[in-house]
């Protein structure tokens, strides 16, 4: 039951600074594992912005697992399992997505998140990473527990990037979870990584990497999406801002450029797409996105 339990969620992420790009536009990438594969892409309209977000599909309102805002703020997560420090009962916790959206709803910049972080109602309910990065130049990680944080300014990493995967540095070692996918995602990072990279080298040599150790691969039988979000370098025009999606498993399924311009004529799921009509909203977006 815990083996099964521990699997539910387990992401693979990464963050890039601009500073590591040649566009100077930061990137966010998420992999996501869960048991609940029926997965969409929803458009809300939130108390001080506009967001699309990825969302459960027949989940309640008010929980979003990846997304980016009208201000150029955007943000994910990933499962973490070695960073409780409290006894809070199970039924307290998994308030991720709910954090996730009210930061959407009101944040601009990764100050605004931490400041939201400080000012929420303890406990939070919540044990995970959350990468975020913003339009003026900002780009994180954030280790957060039920009372805590540790903040992981990615600007000022040497290489410009974070790897993340089920585990916080400031937790427990001895309850890493998915250090095969950050071992995998680390290495192609070191070896292949340049400053022109875009979106498609994530999803083809990370999301669609079939490498394995111990038999462990970053793409599993329970992903259900993969997004990276191109930001825009500090100053930029939060319109131009990217969330490149693949719902459904990335080894079979196709990319979208998705907007929060064109959010109210999202209708995105994951299930009962054939691929002539994927390829014809692909090619929807694409055709705006020129304009």
């Amino acid at each position: 039951m815990i083996f099964i339990w521990l699997q539910a969620e387990a992401c693979t992420s990464m963050v890039v600074s601009g500073k590591a790009t040649a566009d100077g536009k930061p990137l966010l990438f998420k992999h996501r594992d869960t048991d609940d594969q029926n997965n969409s892409i929803r458009f809300f309209h939130g108390e001080k912005y506009d967001f699309i977000g990825l969302v459960n599909s027949n989940s309640p309102a008010g929980e979003v697992w990846t997304g980016t805002n009208s201000a150029g703020f955007s943000i994910m997560n990933t499962a973490s399992y070695n960073f409780r420090e409290d006894s809070i009962t199970d039924l307290e916790m998994d308030k991720e997505g709910f954090l996730m959206y009210d930061a959407l709803a009101t944040c601009v910049t990764v100050a605004d998140f931490e400041r939201l972080l400080s000012d929420r109602e303890k406990p939070m309910g919540v044990e995970a990473n959350f990468g975020v990065i913003d339009s003026h130049g900002g780009a994180a990680y954030f280790e957060v527990n039920n009372f805590r944080w540790v903040k992981y300014d990615v600007n000022e990493i040497p290489c410009g990037y974070r790897v993340v995967t089920n585990f916080c540095e400031a937790g427990r070692r001895e309850d890493y979870e998915g250090l095969e996918r950050y071992m995998i995602a680390t290495d192609v990072m070191q070896n292949e990584f340049t400053p022109e990279v875009d979106h498609r080298f994530f999803f083809n040599r990370m999301s669609r990497n079939t490498s394995k150790i111990d038999g462990i691969s970053i793409p599993r039988d329970i992903t259900s999406a993969s997004i990276v979000i191109e930001g825009v370098k500090d100053g930029g025009n939060v319109k131009d801002i990217v969330m490149w999606t693949i719902l459904g498993n990335p080894l079979t399924h196709i990319a979208y450029p998705l907007q929060v311009k064109h959010g109210t004529k999202l209708k995105m799921r994951a299930e009962g797409l054939d691929l002539k009509k994927e390829e014809r909203i692909r090619k929807h977006f694409v055709k705006k996105n020129k304009k």
